[in-house]
């Protein structure tokens, strides 16, 4: 089974950027940890602050794995083109924030690439990502 991670602006920041709302690690370091979690999935991972790098990436791997996994960032609350490239593709993608949105600012209680996707997943922290990959598996039930 092949999972892209698609990460948007400032999650190259992880453990830098504001490590009391978004954690003490890496991105890069849960990477490693999550591959030895689930040593039968081929992980992809690929970061951009860009919005048009992240819909190019998006539209390669829509087609070519079993699912992604996509944290837009701030993207997910602002992008209709993200959407739009999430919504044109045929791998299902689940939509991954760190924190619940709902806690936070207003502005961040919709997602818009959220409402594309198969499901979302908020407040987690990184274990959002294996909830995830355990949806992605079938390990949550069905649709």
């Amino acid at each position: 089974m092949k999972i892209e991670i698609i990460n948007g602006p400032n999650l190259n920041l992880l453990k830098k950027r504001e490590p009391e709302i978004y954690g003490h690690q890496s991105f890069d370091d849960f990477l490693l940890k999550l591959r030895k979690l689930f040593p039968d999935i081929d992980f992809g991972y690929f970061q951009s602050n860009v919005e048009g790098e992240i819909i190019n990436k998006i539209q390669e791997m829509g087609f070519l794995c079993n699912g992604i996994i996509l944290n837009a960032g701030g993207y997910s609350h602002t992008s209709v083109a993200i959407a739009d490239a999430v919504a044109a593709i045929t791998c299902p993608v689940i939509d991954v924030h760190l924190t619940n949105i709902f806690a936070r600012e207003e502005y961040r209680h919709f997602s818009i690439v959220g409402s594309k996707c198969k499901g979302s997943i908020s407040g987690f922290g990184l274990n959002s990502y294996v909830l995830a990959v355990r949806a992605l598996k079938g390990e949550t039930g069905k649709r």
